[in-house]
């Protein structure tokens, strides 16, 4: 019988990382520990324990900030202590300093 392969739903390449990163809320809350396992141009997949990440959260990935702007996402699947989110939008890193 033939391997059926899955329709591969990306637009872009995934690029395995492993990089440690800090979750922010919207809430206020102090950034938290997460772990990226690969990122793609259109979305980001996480390892996080310990507490629940928020639908919409900003991701900061040291050396990711591109000229003062960090990601915004938005969780589109949760498996356990895993979880797949897709880029919303920019959100200035002055901004996200004013709201702590």
């Amino acid at each position: 019988m033939p391997v059926v392969k899955a329709r591969e739903r990306r637009r872009s390449e995934r690029r395995v990382i492993n990089r440690m990163a800090k979750i922010l809320s919207a809430s206020g809350s102090l950034p938290r520990d997460c772990l990226v396992t690969d990122v793609s141009d259109g979305g980001v997949r996480l390892y996080v324990e310990g507490f629940e990440v928020p639908d919409d959260f900003v991701l900061l990935l040291s050396g990711d900030g591109l000229d003062g702007k960090e990601r915004c996402y938005r969780v589109v699947w949760r498996l356990g202590y895993e979880l797949g989110a897709r880029f919303v939008r920019y959100v200035q890193r002055s901004d996200l300093a004013a709201r702590g």
